[in-house]
């Protein structure tokens, strides 16, 4: 069953990152910083009651990746992964996620700490943390991250996945 899914954007996100490879590899890096994302006209009368959470995942287009890979090398490791046990951009619908947390909201855009997506990129859907909903359990294996997580908060983004 192949069918095309059209999206559209609901927003856009403006941050300091104008290139991908001054920009932080996850949220949890030490070069992640404040950011706002922009809720377009139409949409933001759904932000009605989002102040009232402390971070949000923010789910976006990689619109500036043209390739899609199956297998990859990442950033914290040098061996080859499957692209579903990664979170590469070059994915088959090349769409990434974020979790950020909310400073403030103003009219239709909301304030964030800790972003690390590139200036321009078109938001697909915001929805709230809930970790008894996104983290039910607490014995959470992370596979081959396990030994390379130590190594985020340092890593910057190449050109590998351009």
């Amino acid at each position: 069953m192949e069918e095309n899914i059209i999206l559209k954007p609901i927003g856009i996100i403006h941050s300091k990152f104008e290139d991908i490879k001054s920009m932080p590899i996850q949220p949890t890096g030490d070069n992640a910083d404040k950011g706002k994302i922009e809720i377009f006209h139409e949409y933001a009368e759904g932000l009605k009651d989002l102040e009232e959470f402390s971070h949000i995942i923010v789910i976006y287009h990689f619109h500036k990746v043209e390739k899609t890979e199956l297998t990859v090398k990442p950033f914290l490791d040098d061996k080859v992964h499957g692209v579903f046990a990664t979170r590469t951009p070059v994915r088959p619908n090349h769409i990434g996620l974020s979790v950020v947390e909310v400073e403030k909201i103003c009219d239709k855009n909301i304030f964030v700490k800790n972003i690390d997506i590139l200036d321009g990129t078109p938001v697909i859907d915001v929805k709230p943390l809930v970790p008894g909903f996104d983290i039910p359990k607490s014995d959470i294996k992370i596979g081959w991250l396990t030994g390379n997580i130590k190594n985020v908060s340092t890593r910057l983004s190449d050109n590998r996945f351009e």
